[in-house]
């Protein structure tokens, strides 16, 4: 129970990113309307990337709050910031009724969501960690991104029975707001469940709980690690945007499927990653993270593009299925261990700043521009293929990071043991 508790604000969280992602298309025509169906898209998607720019503030400001005043509180104001954001962004009319008004109260909403969310996986991934039974950290962590594929099915089910009972009219106009009106609904139940937390037994028994001022002098110290986290965290981000938030818009905008078959497949996606996320986890508790984050980040090099080559040469649901199913067990089997081995390379005492900083970085200029990038290589390469391109590249800097990350780790023991 106390992991279905800690992961809830998560569920909201990726509840609403996934459906910013799955109705650009109509949210473009609501907030940013244009002559150009591409100019549309696009401002849409650097609407939902602009709201990555705000989590390193997030990680910063917040996150120093939750390493001095504790997880369980902070935990329950990130929630409070993130829902104010969803309930705007549910709520603002469109473009034709209150004109410039309209994009610019969403934007406000994505950046409040994107400050609260700059600490929300760090705090529950801390608090997961810390509450986590020995020798069971990388299985325990590894819920907390369960939680979010929760929140995919779920969203990626409404999206399904939408599309059964209106017209593609209805939902245009106004039917796409009805699943943001139900994370509105469920924010009150959300607070009910954080409020009922317990601190962590390993913060409270803390006799010393840094300030604010010592917290942010020990991030910049450690800023050398946090920035290897960051490369970390890239593989993990734009693989997980590529294959949830965008996919709805490449199956239907790019492969031209139906709005139906993307939906399934998205949700086929999200129930994959539930299932790798918590088993790999536990691997890596067995074998170690290196290799589990060395293996995949090098399998997404090497396959990303060539699996989206024959997809589009062979366009249909089951061939979109099978790649996305590929992409899936990739981005899984990695982020089932690299949320843990964050966790761990981070010292203790600004374990939640850093980790949300590092996070945030690799989210805020990498993997929350991750739609926008695709939308962007596939423009200007005429090559439906490229958003591989995009994978590739986070393949390689998973694969480079974790390299860096555990070479530095035995130099450091080395010379630990030498000064012994």
């Amino acid at each position: 129970m106390t992991v279905l508790r800690v992961t809830s604000g998560n569920f909201l969280e990726m509840f609403d990113f996934f459906l910013f992602g799955f109705y650009a298309t109509y949210i473009s025509k609501t907030f940013f309307p244009t002559d150009s169906d591409f100019a549309s898209l696009m401002l849409t998607f650097m609407t939902f990337g602009v709201g990555f720019l705000m989590r390193p503030l997030g990680a910063i400001f917040l996150g120093a709050y939750v390493d001095h005043h504790g997880r369980r509180q902070g935990l329950i104001v990130t929630l409070g910031i993130m829902a104010m954001g969803t309930v705007l962004i549910a709520f603002v009319p469109g473009y034709k009724s209150i004109g410039m008004l309209a994009p610019a109260l969403v934007v406000i909403g994505r950046l409040l969501q994107g400050f609260s969310a700059g600490v929300e996986l760090g705090g529950v991934s801390v608090y997961l960690a810390e509450m986590a039974t020995p020798g069971n950290k990388g299985f325990y962590v590894a819920w907390q991104s369960g939680s979010q594929q929760v929140a995919i099915m779920v969203a990626a089910l409404i999206g399904y029975m939408l599309n059964q009972y209106m017209t593609t009219a209805q939902i245009s106009d106004w039917g796409w707001r009805i699943p943001f009106f139900l994370g509105c609904a469920i924010i009150p139940f959300l607070f009910y469940v954080r409020s009922s937390l317990e601190e962590t037994k390993e913060f409270a028994a803390r006799t010393h709980r840094p300030t604010i001022p010592e917290i942010y002098r020990s991030v910049a110290a450690n800023l050398p690690i946090v920035l290897l986290g960051m490369m970390l965290v890239v593989m993990t981000t734009v693989s997980f945007y590529a294959i949830t938030v965008y996919t709805p818009t490449y199956g239907k905008n790019i492969l031209k499927l139906s709005s139906v078959d993307t939906l399934i497949i998205t949700f086929c996606v999200a129930l994959s990653n539930l299932f790798w996320l918590p088993v790999m986890g536990a691997v890596s508790d067995r074998i170690g993270r290196k290799p589990v984050l060395f293996t995949f980040s090098l399998l997404t090099l090497l396959t990303a593009y060539p699996a989206l080559s024959w997809l589009v040469a062979n366009i249909s649901f089951a061939h979109m299925l099978i790649v996305l199913l590929w992409l899936s067990f990739l981005y899984g089997s990695y982020n089932g261990a690299m949320v843990v081995a964050l966790t761990e390379i981070v010292p203790r005492e600004v374990r939640t700043a850093g980790f949300s900083l590092a996070y945030s970085l690799a989210t805020a200029l990498f993997g929350g521009f991750t739609p926008a990038v695709s939308t962007w290589l596939i423009e200007v390469t005429k090559d439906k293929a490229a958003p591989g391109y995009w994978l590739a590249f986070a393949g390689l800097c998973g694969a480079l990071a974790t390299f860096m990350v555990y070479r530095r780790a035995s130099v450091t023991a080395g010379e630990a043991t030498a000064r012994a």
